[in-house]
């Protein structure tokens, strides 16, 4: 009578990749995209209505019920758009106040954020919940004393009106100090004993470390300013001071039977905003999951 001896335990990592991964081939990717999949289509749909109304007729549009599909390709609303004289201005105007805007925030949120988060001084926590008090006061009770003072200064009808405001704004001092908080010490430290200054260390250390946090700083306050309409209501009089979103307004009043021309300018309008949140979306996510872990 033969005698077997037992068989050995086998690892899983000895065990065949299809017995291993079966229940990820079986399911390729999370069940949360079950549930997101169709709500991205759904927040989806109006932008691709849009599309798609911008390449068909003044008919086609105004027909009832109605047209999903275009019955054919009709550039005559883009070209009705680029060819009106003041539109390209409107555009560079909207860039300028964006990119003055955008770059400010960046300079002088980096620098109140590090204060914030590296420097004690006295009252720093008082100027700091101040500071954090003023992001819950609504704009409608800010926008009279901010018209005044621009009145002041002479800035009044011009872009220096809608820069001005917004060179630096509480939630971008916040969300830096927020991830400068996450950023070890020892590494300022290092630089400290090498014999670098407080601002050294933020341009050469710090700042690098922060491209998610910048990015994301950048990606929402160029947001807030290509697509504010509001202040540049009040402040701006001259057709040839517009920003994008004031010109498209008028130009929609007056030509509001021209549908195909106002769906070409509403594309033109929201490509650069998809664009640049597209192009940031990854250091948006990293940002606020960084920023959040300490406070």
């Amino acid at each position: 009578m033969t005698t077997h001896a037992p068989a050995a335990p086998v690892s899983v990592s000895q065990l065949p990749d299809v017995v291993r991964h079966g229940r990820r081939r079986r399911l390729p990717f999370s069940p949360w995209h079950l549930l997101l999949a169709p709500l991205a289509l759904l927040f989806a749909a109006p932008l691709v209505w849009l599309l798609l109304s911008s390449v068909m007729s003044n008919a086609e549009i105004n027909r009832f019920p109605p047209s999903v599909w275009p019955s054919g390709i009709d550039f005559s609303g883009y070209r009705y758009v680029l060819e009106n004289a003041l539109f390209p201005r409107w555009f560079s105007n909207s860039l300028i106040v964006s990119v003055v805007t955008v770059t400010a925030n960046l300079v002088f949120g980096s620098l109140g954020g590090y204060a914030f988060a590296r420097m004690r001084f006295r009252g720093s926590k008082v100027m700091l919940g101040l500071m954090m008090a003023t992001m819950a006061v609504p704009f409608q009770l800010t926008m009279i004393p901010t018209f005044l003072v621009m009145k002041k200064l002479g800035l009044i009808d011009s872009l220096g009106a809608l820069i001005v405001p917004s060179l630096v704004t509480p939630f971008a001092v916040f969300l830096l100090r927020q991830f400068f908080l996450s950023l070890p010490r020892e590494l300022e430290e290092a630089a400290w004993i090498d014999g670098c200054s407080r601002l050294r260390v933020l341009v050469r250390i710090v700042l690098p470390l922060s491209r998610p946090a910048l990015s994301t700083v950048a990606v929402l306050t160029f947001l807030s300013t290509w697509n504010d309409l509001t202040w540049p209501l009040i402040a701006i009089n001259h057709n040839t001071q517009y920003t994008l979103q004031l010109g498209l307004t008028t130009f929609q009043g007056q030509h509001h039977t021209n549908w195909a021309a106002v769906m070409a300018g509403n594309v033109i309008t929201v490509l650069p905003v998809l664009l640049a949140f597209l192009g940031a979306q990854k250091t948006f996510i990293q940002s606020i999951t960084s920023s959040g872990l300490k406070g």
